[in-house]
């Protein structure tokens, strides 16, 4: 056989018919846009809101059609529970962009964390995905999520389950895993993971990744590490700590680092160059 026939016959075994990322990726943009409008339309009536929702809603039926045969139920049908949805998640949204607002001095009000912070981007996106996940439909989560991690450099798997008012500031680096589970008014800086102890396939469906409970602030670079591990609620992980094991709450952790400072001429070298 030819090269050609053998990459056909390992497309057809391996992906089957997939969803389009640009039918994806415009679905996903649609709800968060309509959700939270930019200002460039006229101002719209709850009617037409409404009716807008509605035909959005209809728009992830395309997206859903290659994956039929792995749905448990109709794409027509997953569209009407996620447009059911659409009220919880646009109360979550709203909350998360309150907290980042409260959360950053730099934020002059929620209009601009929705239109200009990538950690609420991050967090629509997962909240989209997250809801589709929960309807039971496979692949699209991810490649929302995916399309999130590009965009903003936050990683957050559509199966972790996140509370309500989530601030996540500035998002670059930010990794969250499958089975973490994070409470209610946490606080997470850039380069924050949340991962697991170990990447062996055989764990695959188990509790890997940490719990965090309500309150809890991770400061940029923390990594917090293992499904049994526990960060109780009112803790603050300070920034570079390596964490692998439970922590009771109001706990502090943090890494202690030696930081010198001396003039240049006391470690002046002859040899030092410059490129």
């Amino acid at each position: 056989a030819t090269l050609a026939e053998h990459i056909a016959e390992d497309e057809a075994a391996m992906f089957g018919r997939l969803p389009d990322r640009d039918l994806v990726a415009a679905f996903a943009d649609g709800v968060t846009s309509l959700l939270f409008p930019d200002g460039r339309d006229a101002p719209r009536t709850a009617a037409g809101i409404h009716a807008e929702l509605e035909s959005r809603c209809r728009q992830l039926v395309p997206v859903l059609a290659p994956l039929k045969d792995k749905l448990t139920t109709s794409p027509e049908e997953i569209a009407h529970a996620f447009h059911v949805s659409l009220p919880a998640i646009h109360e979550q949204l709203t909350l998360d962009a309150e907290a980042i607002e409260a959360g950053d001095p730099a934020a002059h009000g929620t209009a601009e964390v929705v239109l200009a912070y990538p950690g609420f981007l991050a967090l629509a996106f997962y909240r989209i995905a997250h809801s589709l996940h929960g309807l039971g439909v496979p692949l699209v989560p991810r490649m929302i999520s995916e399309i999130a991690h590009g965009r903003t450099g936050a990683d957050i798997h559509p199966a972790a389950r996140i509370g309500r008012s989530c601030c996540i500031d500035h998002g670059t680096g930010l990794v969250i895993g499958e089975t973490a589970v994070i409470g209610d008014d946490v606080k997470l800086y850039q380069g924050v993971t949340l991962g697991a102890l170990s990447v062996s396939k055989a764990a695959s469906g188990t509790k890997r990744h940490p719990t965090i409970e309500d309150r809890v602030v991770c400061y940029a670079n923390a990594t917090v590490l293992g499904g049994d591990t526990i960060v109780g609620s009112d803790s603050v992980i300070g920034g570079n700590v390596w964490l692998t094991h439970s922590v009771p709450p109001y706990s502090l952790v943090y890494h202690q680092s030696q930081v010198r400072v001396r003039t240049v001429a006391e470690v002046a070298d002859p040899t030092d160059y410059v490129i």
